[in-house]
């Protein structure tokens, strides 16, 4: 007679935390000592490939996914002592929960990041292109499912696996391709407004479609279940429209812009989201849903919806939300797939997701007249998957609607449709260059001055507005003149995180490169602190915003400033002054991006230097007494200086002082050696005496501009004399000036951006409150001198000291 079976006995639910090695303990043995291994081992692995796929431009989703694999029993989890020791099934549930509730909060940002009136202002060809972008695949996914089930998933059932083939292939991921489009500069260009106004509704129709499948794939076979699940789900989203918007509007309004919002909101907020996500998986369409849909309804504008991402999302999506992808990669075993069946289905997949999304989205793109280029581009730009495709897929292999094999072909076909996006976008679509415009006005210096003027003004800040502005209204010139036109960019850094694409609400009324167009009311102080003082000025503003990661910024600038025909580019100083007085480094990659504006701007450059001109706020007009010195040595970028100088000198309220500096007869050729600038500066001082004539014509008849020269013996005299003038309000001077003077100058500088002279006017030596002003202006070949004083300063900027 056989013995009966021993009854299996369940392992003892893991305790929160060990008593420590000392007292016998295993830290691995228990959960809370467990979770910090893994979520430090997920993080670890990730941000590891995430930089090794940096030169591919991968978003950083695909480096998660494969970590995820990798962790999986693909690949470590092959050795099972591993597998056991680091993820043993005891701690899948402390890890599946923590990951859950990661995505909990991530999908609610993901709400935050799509707005409803945007949806609503989608045009035709934008909707049609995404109902061809899910219809289309669904179809197909359709057709593909019963492939898969009459060969690897026998047995399932039929209903639900249909929607969730179809689903899994039709989805394009709203938050991937955002970033893709951002890295690509392809956020302000049509094809980029279109895929993501597609993107958008497709999104949403995805969510609408998987809870359908999810209502559909319940435990019980009872039709009528669905439907009440469904319709409570239905139920409980036309609540939520009419209950939250009123509630999320009137905490917005409690919270204005540049205060602090009120911690009671956004933790009644994130607990808003927690009830939400109760309900939704009570009804039984998953708890995430709950989250997605009241981020939907959070405002965009205002200080609110910023101070909700800043509180969540470097703890969500930093630490969380990678144990969601190694859950995934858990359950995704890549050995499964074997044999010659089940590596053919692998391709039918993968080629039945890509055909249907890029054939129909590029059919009726050509349909709506888009250029076969573009429409190519979107077809593969609306074929990005990512992290909502393995929400789908997980919850299928939750609920057992996909099996083994078919969940790790399904996680490959995402991997590999996002992997190949930005590869193949970047080799297909070059967006079309504005034939380099060869405009004549580069600088500010010209024959006819009554032309009118383009700046470029770049910002970091809100620190720098009040002296931008002041800056501006003393460079607008006279009424006879056709006047100043100025674009005044607002440089935002597109960061490692997922939501900087929050600030793409910024500049959704924008064109190329966000340029703000039409009387449109805006909540951002930026805007309103402009446009107020253009209404005030006869100056024609245009403010706009450029997003971009900090390596790639000057290639906005420069883009920007050859599309405007701008006269001159204004950057801001990558230093700030302290209440000492003394500089502090803002941040050291500012300074990158001022040193290759200046090495390839299309225009003159301007860096200036912020002491506060005029004090912290806009000086009126009728109310501007400003003294602006120049400095003028000599060459090309002194000249350029003289007549920004000269154009300033035509406001009521200014008073120019030009202090010429001139070598002392006795001495030159003799204690002031001449180096390898000599040829240059000699050709170079018969233009400077025709410049200084013609300022001296310009003198007798305008008493606002005075005009010194100052004889001077050697560096130490200079620097005695120029400390003369400290009590002026902005030093206007030339980057590298060129003579004799200038040679007997220390080269060797800190900032070699700034030139001799703008150090030596920021040093701690020389005490002034005036703001400083380096120009630079603009040649077809830049010097050798001047090229070789930045590319020495990239060498040496390790040694730099605050």
């Amino acid at each position: 007679m056989a013995t009966p079976a021993a009854p299996l006995k369940c392992p003892p639910p893991m305790k929160a935390t060990s008593n420590g090695v000392f007292q016998g303990d295993d830290p691995l043995d228990y959960a809370l000592p467990l979770a910090i291994v893994q979520i430090c081992l997920v993080l670890v692995l990730t941000r590891v490939l995430a930089y090794l796929l940096r030169p591919l431009r991968q978003p950083r989703v695909v480096a998660e996914i494969i970590g995820g694999i990798l962790l999986g029993p693909s690949a470590l989890g092959r050795n099972e002592k591993y597998l056991h020791t680091i993820f043993p099934p005891k701690s899948l549930t402390v890890l599946d929960t923590l990951a859950n509730f990661g995505l909990l909060f991530f999908l609610f940002l993901v709400g935050l990041e799509l707005d409803p009136k945007s949806l609503r202002r989608t045009g035709k060809k934008a909707l049609c292109i995404a109902v061809a972008g899910i219809s289309l695949p669904f179809v197909l996914g359709i057709g593909t499912s019963f492939a898969l089930r009459a060969t690897i998933s026998k047995g399932v059932n039929q209903g639900p696996f249909l929607v969730f083939m179809g689903v899994a292939l039709s989805i394009t991921a709203f938050p991937v391709l955002a970033r893709i489009l951002a890295e690509l500069k392809l956020l302000t260009t049509d094809v980029g407004r279109m895929a993501m106004s597609a993107a958008a509704v497709n999104d949403v129709a995805a969510w609408i479609l998987l809870a359908l499948a999810i209502a559909l794939s319940g435990t019980t076979s009872s039709p009528l279940i669905s439907l009440w699940v469904l319709l409570c789900g239905a139920g409980f989203v036309i609540l939520c429209i009419f209950i939250g918007p009123p509630i999320f509007k009137w905490m917005a309004r409690r919270c204005s812009d540049g205060e602090h919002v009120d911690e009671i909101y956004v933790c009644a907020t994130l607990a808003a989201v927690l009830a939400a996500g109760f309900v939704t998986d009570t009804i039984g369409i998953h708890a995430l849903f709950g989250a997605f849909v009241l981020g939907v309804l959070v405002p965009k504008e205002g200080p609110f919806a910023g101070a909700l991402v800043e509180k969540v999302e470097d703890l969500v999506s930093g630490l969380f939300l990678p144990l969601y992808f190694v859950s995934s990669g858990l359950k995704t075993n890549v050995a499964t797939i074997q044999g010659a069946q089940s590596w053919g289905l692998l391709v039918l997949v993968i080629f039945t997701s890509c055909f249907g999304k890029i054939v129909g989205t590029i059919v009726v793109s050509l349909l709506c007249k888009m250029p076969m280029q573009e429409a190519l581009t979107l077809g593969f730009l609306m074929n990005t998957k990512g992290l909502v495709e393995l929400i789908v897929l997980n919850i299928g292999k939750d609920r057992g609607v996909l099996n083994d094999q078919t969940f790790a072909i399904m996680v490959l076909m995402a991997l590999f449709t996002t992997f190949i996006t930005t590869p193949i976008v970047i080799s297909i679509y070059k967006p079309a260059k504005l034939a380099v415009t060869e405009y004549k006005h580069r600088t500010i210096e010209r024959k006819d001055t009554s032309k009118q003027v383009r700046m470029l003004t770049c910002f970091y800040s809100t620190r720098n507005i009040p002296t931008l502005i002041n800056l501006i209204e003393v460079s607008r010139g006279t009424e006879k003149r056709e006047g100043l036109r100025v674009y005044a960019m607002h440089l935002m850094e597109l960061s490692e995180r997922s939501s900087a694409i929050l600030m793409v609400h910024k500049v959704k009324r924008n064109g190329l490169p966000f340029w703000n167009k039409g009387e449109v009311a805006d909540s951002n102080q930026v805007v309103v602190a402009f446009e107020t003082f253009e209404h005030l000025s006869k100056v024609s503003i245009r403010p706009t915003t450029a997003i971009s990661p900090m390596n790639s910024m000057h290639e906005d600038i420069i883009t920007s400033a050859e599309r405007k025909r701008v006269a001159m580019i204004i950057l801001p100083f990558h230093k700030h002054q302290r209440l000492d007085g003394h500089f502090e480094t803002t941040r050291t990659d500012l300074r990158h991006v001022n040193r290759r504006v200046l090495q390839h701007a299309p225009c003159s450059v301007g860096i200036l230097v912020d002491r506060g001109l005029g004090g912290a706020s806009h000086v009126s007009a009728s109310n501007v007494d400003f003294t602006i010195t120049i400095l003028f040595f000599g060459g090309h970028d002194d000249h350029e200086a003289l007549a920004y100088g000269v154009r300033m000198a035509e406001h009521p309220g200014v008073t120019l002082v030009v202090v010429r500096f001139v070598v002392d007869p006795e001495v030159a050729g003799g204690s002031v050696k001449i180096d390898i600038n000599q040829n240059s500066s000699l050709e170079a001082q018969p233009e400077d005496e025709v410049l200084l004539s013609g300022l001296k014509q310009r003198i007798s008849k305008d008493g606002s501009i005075k005009y010194e020269e100052r004889t001077i013996k050697d560096g130490a005299e200079t620097f005695e004399a120029i400390k003369s003038y400290n009590r002026c309000n902005l030093f206007l001077v030339g980057r590298m000036p060129e003579g004799q003077v200038v040679a007997a100058l220390n080269k060797k500088s800190e900032c070699p951006e700034l030139g001799p002279i703008g150090n030596l006017l920021i040093s701690s030596e020389f005490s002034t409150t005036a703001s400083v002003l380096v120009v630079q202006q603009y040649r077809s070949q830049l010097s050798q001198d001047s090229l070789s004083s930045l590319e020495d300063g990239e060498s040496s900027e390790g040694n730099e000291s605050n």
